[in-house]
């Protein structure tokens, strides 16, 4: 930003008469509209981030409007029951997802990345200047979220935590910007064209020049809006380009609109040469359209995860000590509270049935059409539907703790990267741009001595024709598609490899209980002798059980109805006790001094009542119902699949027979599957990681690409590449089919980018093509991309 007198250095606002205020900036004192405004830049410079002034590409918001009363206002978002609505606990920090007005550039973030990372207490801090977002993790007990968001207000941003329907108001403000926009162009082209047509069927001459300048003048009038409104985005997109030392499509865009409108300008004020009024219109109306399409295929992926946090109903129906139900607020709700949920109504908190069974709609969640079966002891979520029956549901998580809140955050975790194929198109679309540049200037050059009066509007139709709004496009449109398609049908995708990596995919390394099978025990068989009833047994068994925090006491929650007394743990064995004065031992048939009995791929238990047996039960961790889907699927696209789990069970050799899996570790610790995993990728690079346990973190992490389950615990999800939203596996199947196509269109529409400038360069270079066929031509082509990215939407 140049230094001017009358203009303040930060805002860039005119300063008033005899103000006098003045900061020492890069070694010259630079003057300031206001106190405001000086105190800021002072803060600035004081914290050694001086170099922000040189980096930056727009100027900073005026800081007149910051008023102590203002500030003093953020203190309340240091009310713990204010924090309910939008901070995330994350360990021992506290997590939160900013909104930042003011944002103009990437100069912008890094200043307030730098400011935010030196404040005690800050762990991390991440702002995406495109969102103009930020996320921020810190310890409360270092400092407090109104400190935080006042230091970045002392920089002349407003912060304030995100609120759903806030963004959602600035996102259609900006839509109906561009649509307004497109309209005003749209409107000029209609018009303009009509009286162009004559100028290109050579009726003029035949006109009198009087008909003629008027037809002239009036196509002024239509297009100085469009140039000086319509094509407002093209010229701040690139003044920053060039501020930051970089080129854009922007660049050649403004260029050939400027051009072209002065050349009009001046031969319809002296009488003579070539109007090209009709180009700028069409050029500015197409360019838009295209925009406009890419802007609404981002706001409908961005809004998939935003309407996640509409499903969750503000008031919660809750069950009191003395037994009587009351309407709170939802995020008053605590853990431990138990809640009721109607027949029809949506969860509010994720939390454990304590009562009840009933269907649950989790479609928004999982994408999986069909309602679940849910019982005591079950994790249903805040969002889902309840179908069926009422029940109760002992509170676990609410706002933006809960499961949908944290895929959110995930998702604008996602948002901030960029995968490596997108970052190599950005940087030929650049050099393209350079290299369009330079042979427009020979073009020029070539024409001004051999057929002057032509150079120009040859110079305007290579220009606008070699524009590479297409190449700049196929990328980004692509991928946008196919995380949105990923997002609806339950693969939330966190780092921007993962589409890449699925595509090339080699192998699977899974774990195995609640990956490939569903991770709780479940009764599979009962022998009852003695003249013993089924229900006597199991409720004798879940007495027993009732106190215990082992797997297979979950199997019998149901049946906790009895008491058992003077109850005996003995580990790795079993359980031994009284119930209604019988003794009672469960365990081992070993243990129980029974012969055993097994049952392939299941986990063998005895009951004794007073020394004499009664019941054997058979329990097994299910498979998944699409596991055997899953592993041919993965065969028939040639990809190998292994289990890495830390069981040691009769179990793991049952799964693995069953998926017809011959490559198997068994009894694995963390540190063990983290070598296995390393000594594989060594002769498979490609290798995808599945898992959903503490032990799988950090594994997950270590992998070329890594998927955890939705139901898995937070390590595995903060850990892993992506996250499986529902349980189903062929999602995966379905997301490496998406990613092969993404990239075979990705592929398509660069050929496409590509194959269409190097045709069109030399007919625009040789005179054929003329500046409205470029116009045409190119949008044309930058419909095409976007179009055949946005088959990337369907299922």
């Amino acid at each position: 930003m140049g230094s001017n007198k009358y203009l303040c250095f930060h805002c860039n606002e005119v300063v008033p008469a005899g103000q006098s205020l003045s900061v020492p900036i890069l070694g010259k004192m630079e003057p300031m509209c206001c106190q405001g405004c000086a105190a800021v830049a002072q803060t600035i410079i004081d914290s050694g981030l001086e170099d922000y002034y040189k980096h930056r590409t727009a100027a900073a918001p005026s800081a007149q409007g910051l008023v102590p009363d203002a500030l003093t206002k953020m203190l309340e978002y240091d009310d713990e029951s204010v924090q309910l609505d939008f901070v995330a606990q994350s360990d021992a920090y506290k997590e939160v997802l900013l909104s930042i007005e003011g944002i103009a550039c990437a100069a912008c973030a890094w200043l307030i990345e730098k400011q935010l990372s030196h404040v005690k207490g800050v762990q991390k801090i991440h702002v995406n200047s495109t969102t103009q977002r930020a996320t921020l993790l810190w310890d409360d007990k270092q400092v407090k979220l109104s400190q935080l968001l006042q230091t970045v207000q002392t920089l002349g941003y407003n912060a304030t935590p995100f609120q759903t329907d806030k963004q959602e108001e600035l996102d259609r403000k900006l839509y109906r910007s561009h649509l307004l926009k497109l309209g005003v162009a749209g409107l000029a082209t209609m018009q303009v064209m009509m009286f162009a047509i004559a100028l290109y069927g050579d009726l003029f001459d035949e006109m009198e020049v009087i008909y003629r300048d008027y037809f002239r003048w009036v196509s002024l009038i239509m297009a100085t809006p469009v140039l000086l409104f319509s094509a407002q985005p093209f010229y701040f997109g690139a003044y920053r380009s060039i501020k930051a030392k970089t080129l854009n499509m922007d660049v050649p865009v403004s260029i050939a609109l400027l051009g072209a409108y002065s050349a009009s300008l001046y031969a319809t004020v002296k009488g003579t040469g070539e109007v090209y009024f009709e180009s700028v219109s069409m050029f500015t109306f197409l360019l838009l359209l295209g925009r406009l399409l890419e802007l609404r295929a981002r706001r409908k992926a961005s809004e998939t995860s935003s309407n996640m946090l509409k499903l969750i109903p503000k008031l919660a129906l809750k069950l009191n000590k003395d037994g009587k139900q009351q309407r709170v607020a939802a995020s008053q709700l605590k853990f431990g509270d138990l809640i009721v949920i109607l027949p029809g109504e949506t969860v509010p908190a994720d939390g454990q049935i304590s009562f009840g069974e009933s269907e649950f709609d989790e479609s928004s969640l999982t994408g999986e059409s069909l309602p679940i079966v849910k019982s005591i002891g079950e994790r249903v979520f805040a969002g889902t539907i309840n179908h069926e029956q009422t029940v109760h549901i002992a509170v676990e998580a609410v706002s933006q703790n809960t499961f949908i809140a944290n895929i959110m955050r995930l998702q604008e975790q996602a948002q901030s990267e960029k995968p490596k194929i997108a970052t190599i198109a950005d940087g030929v679309a650049r050099y393209f741009v350079f290299g369009l540049l330079v042979i427009a200037a020979l073009t020029y050059t070539y024409w001004h001595f051999h057929s002057p009066e032509d150079a120009f509007w040859i110079t305007l139709a290579v220009l606008v024709a070699t524009c590479p709004c297409a190449l700049s496009l196929a990328t980004p449109a692509a991928l946008t598609a196919a995380t949105h398609n990923l997002s609806k049908n339950g693969l939330l995708v966190k780092r921007g490899h993962v589409l890449e990596s699925l595509a090339k995919l080699q192998a699977v390394v899974s774990d195995k209980t609640g990956t490939l099978t569903e991770g709780r025990l479940q009764i599979q068989g009962l022998e009852c002798y003695k003249g013993y009833a089924k229900e006597t047994v199991l409720e004798y068994v879940g007495a027993l059980e009732r106190q215990s925090s082992h797997p297979i006491a979950l199997a019998f929650k149901s049946f906790q109805k009895l008491q058992a007394t003077n109850i005996e743990h003995h580990t790795g064995l079993g359980l031994s006790g009284l119930v209604d004065n019988h003794s009672l031992t469960l365990g081992k048939a070993k243990f129980c001094q029974q012969i055993a009995q097994p049952r392939i791929g299941m986990l063998e238990l005895v009951l004794l009542v007073n020394t004499q047996l009664v019941a054997r039960i058979y329990l097994s961790d299910l498979i998944k119902s699409d596991a055997i889907e899953f592993a041919k699927g993965l065969k028939q696209r040639d990809i190998s699949l292994s289990m890495l789990t830390g069981d040691e069970s009769a179990q793991v050799e049952f799964v693995a027979n069953q998926l017809s899996i011959t490559d198997v570790s068994r009894g694995a610790l963390p540190q063990q599957k983290l070598d296995v995993v390393k000594h594989k990728v060594t002769s498979t690079p490609h290798l995808l990681m599945l898992g959903d346990g503490v032990n799988d973190g950090p594994v997950l992490a270590s992998a070329p690409l890594s998927i955890a389950m939705g139901l898995g615990t937070d390590i595995a999800k903060s850990s892993a590449d992506a996250v499986l939203l529902g349980s189903k596996l062929r999602t995966l199947l379905s997301a490496i089919d998406l990613a092969k196509k993404t990239q075979k269109i990705i592929a398509q529409n660069l050929a496409w980018a590509l194959g269409y400038n190097a045709l069109i360069l030399p007919l625009a270079v040789s005179g054929i093509v003329t500046p409205y066929m470029a116009a045409i031509g190119m949008s044309l082509s930058s419909l095409a991309v976007l179009t055949n990215s946005l088959r990337l939407n369907k299922r």
